[in-house]
C-alpha cells in the first residue's frame, strides 16, 4: 500500500506530546464540564485520556474557570495522568491569562479564535497580549478560525472588494478565502509578537464536509504550519460520525493534518469518550495509526437468523476494549491484532483465515460447529454452550504467546 506523504511542518511540542509531520497524527478531545467544577473536570479529562485522547482542551471562559485550571492539572498529576491540557479562550483570554499567571503556566497550549479577539479591528492589543503571554511562558498557540465566529471586519472588506470585482466570486468562496486569510494573517502577527513557527498550529473549522475539504486544501497549500483538523459542530450519532469521516478522510489521505478531533454532540448524559474512539477509528481505518485490535464481523442475512454471532461479536469487541488499557502496557503491538467473528459458511472460513484469529459460527440450518482459525490455519472446532468462553481463552493465549515475546525482547534489549 502506498505510503501517505504528509505535509512537512515544524514539530510543535505540547507538554510531553509532539505534533507535526515527523510524528503520527495526534488525537485530541474537549471536555464539556464546567471547568470551575474541579473534580468533574478531572474525572472527565481522566476518562478521555484513558480512552486514548493525547491532548484535552478545557473551556476557560471566566475567572472561576481560570482559577480552577491549576487545581485540575494538579489533580491529574496526582492520578499519574500527564495528558496536556489546552485552554480554550474567547473574548476575555487576554484578561484571564494576565490575572491568573498560574493558569498561564499550568496550561500546555492556548487556543485563540482571532474572530473573538481584537485582531482585525482598531488594534490587536488583546491578541497581542495573549501571544506575548504564550511567549513569556513558552507555550504553543492554536489559532483557530471558525466560520461561526469569523472576523466580521475582514469578511466585510473582502465581500465589498469582491462585489466591485469585474468577475465576482460566489459568497461561499469569499467566505472560505476569508477564513484562510484570517488564519494566515493571525499567524504572521503571532510571529511578529515573538512566537516561533514551531509554536503555532492553525485550524479553519466549518460544519460542511465539502467546505472543510476545500478550506483545508487551500490553507495547506499556502502555509507550512502544523494543522489541526475537525468538522465543527459535526452533529449527533450517525450524522456526526459519517460527516466527520467523510470530511477528514480525504484530507488525511492527502497528507494534510497533524492533529484531529471529532466534535460529536453527545446524547444527554452520554459518554464523552465516544469522540476519542471515533477519531481513533478514522485513523485506524485509513491505516494511518493503530490503537486497538480490530474486529471484522458480517452484517447478517437470511442465513444468520440467529443473533448468536452478533452477540459474540459485541462481547469480543467489548472484551478487547476493556482489556486494552492493561494489554497496551504489557503486550506492545497488540493493537495490530485482527479478529474475525463471522456468521455462516459463505464467507466465514475465508474471512477468518485472513485474520490473526477468526471464528466462523454456524448459520441457520448449518451443522452446529464453529471452526477457529489462527493465522490462517484451522486450530480447532468448537461446539456447545462454551464457545464464547473457549474463544476468549484462545484469544488470551494468542495475545500472550505472540505479543508477550515482544515485551521480553524489549526488556532484554
Amino acid at each position: 500500500m502506498p505510503e501517505i506523504q504528509r505535509r512537512k511542518t515544524p514539530t510543535v511540542r505540547i507538554g510531553q506530546i509532539r505534533v507535526g509531520w515527523e510524528v503520527p497524527v495526534v488525537v485530541q478531545s474537549m471536555t464539556n464540564t464546567d471547568t470551575a467544577d474541579v473534580q468533574s473536570t478531572i474525572d472527565q479529562v481522566a476518562a478521555l485520556a484513558l480512552a486514548g485522547s493525547e491532548i484535552v482542551r478545557v473551556t476557560v471562559n471566566n475567572e472561576q474557570a481560570a482559577e480552577a485550571v491549576p487545581h485540575v492539572v494538579e489533580g491529574l498529576d496526582k492520578r499519574g495522568i500527564t495528558v496536556p491540557i489546552v485552554g480554550d479562550f474567547h473574548y476575555n483570554g487576554h484578561l484571564l491569562l494576565k490575572k491568573y499567571p498560574a493558569t498561564a503556566r499550568a496550561l500546555a497550549k492556548y487556543r485563540i479564535n482571532p474572530g473573538n479577539v481584537s485582531i482585525g479591528r482598531k488594534d490587536d492589543d488583546n491578541f497581542r497580549t495573549m501571544v506575548e503571554c504564550a511567549v513569556e511562558n513558552q507555550k504553543p498557540v492554536r489559532i483557530g478560525v471558525n466560520w461561526g465566529s469569523l472576523d466580521q471586519a475582514l469578511l466585510t472588506r473582502m465581500m465589498d472588494a469582491n462585489s466591485k470585482s469585474a468577475n465576482p466570486l460566489p459568497a461561499r468562496d469569499v467566505m472560505m478565502e476569508a477564513m484562510v486569510v484570517s488564519a494566515l494573517d493571525s499567524a504572521k502577527a503571532a510571529e511578529r509578537y515573538g512566537l516561533r513557527d514551531d509554536q503555532i498550529i492553525l485550524s479553519a473549522k466549518v460544519s460542511g464536509v465539502r467546505d472543510l475539504i476545500d478550506v483545508y486544501t487551500n490553507l495547506a497549500s499556502r502555509c507550512h504550519y502544523a494543522l489541526h483538523l475537525g468538522l465543527t459542530e459535526a452533529g449527533m450519532g450517525a450524522k456526526g460520525l459519517i460527516a466527520s469521516t467523510a470530511g477528514l478522510a480525504p484530507l488525511l489521505l492527502a497528507g494534510i493534518g497533524d492533529t484531529i478531533r471529532v466534535s460529536l454532540t453527545p446524547k444527554p448524559g452520554g459518554d464523552r469518550t465516544e469522540e476519542v474512539l471515533a477519531a481513533q477509528q478514522i485513523l485506524q481505518s485509513l491505516q494511518i495509526r493503530s490503537f486497538m485490535p480490530q474486529v471484522t464481523s458480517c452484517p447478517g442475512c437470511g442465513r444468520t437468523t440467529s443473533t448468536y454471532f452478533q452477540e459474540l461479536a459485541e462481547q469480543i469487541q467489548n472484551y478487547l476494549r476493556t482489556s486494552m488499557p492493561e494489554w497496551r502496557k504489557t503486550y506492545p503491538g497488540v493493537e495490530e491484532l485482527k479478529v474475525a467473528v463471522m456468521g455462516c459458511v459463505v464467507n466465514g472460513p475465508g474471512e477468518s483465515k485472513h485474520a490473526n484469529l477468526g471464528i466462523s459460527l454456524p448459520g441457520t440450518f448449518e451443522e452446529p460447529k464453529a471452526p477457529v482459525y489462527v493465522d490462517g490455519k484451522l486450530l480447532k472446532t468448537l461446539h456447545g454452550d462454551t464457545i464464547v468462553a473457549e474463544f476468549k481463552e484462545i484469544l488470551d493465549n494468542y495475545v500472550v504467546s505472540h505479543y508477550g515475546k515482544k515485551q521480553e525482547e524489549l526488556v532484554g534489549a
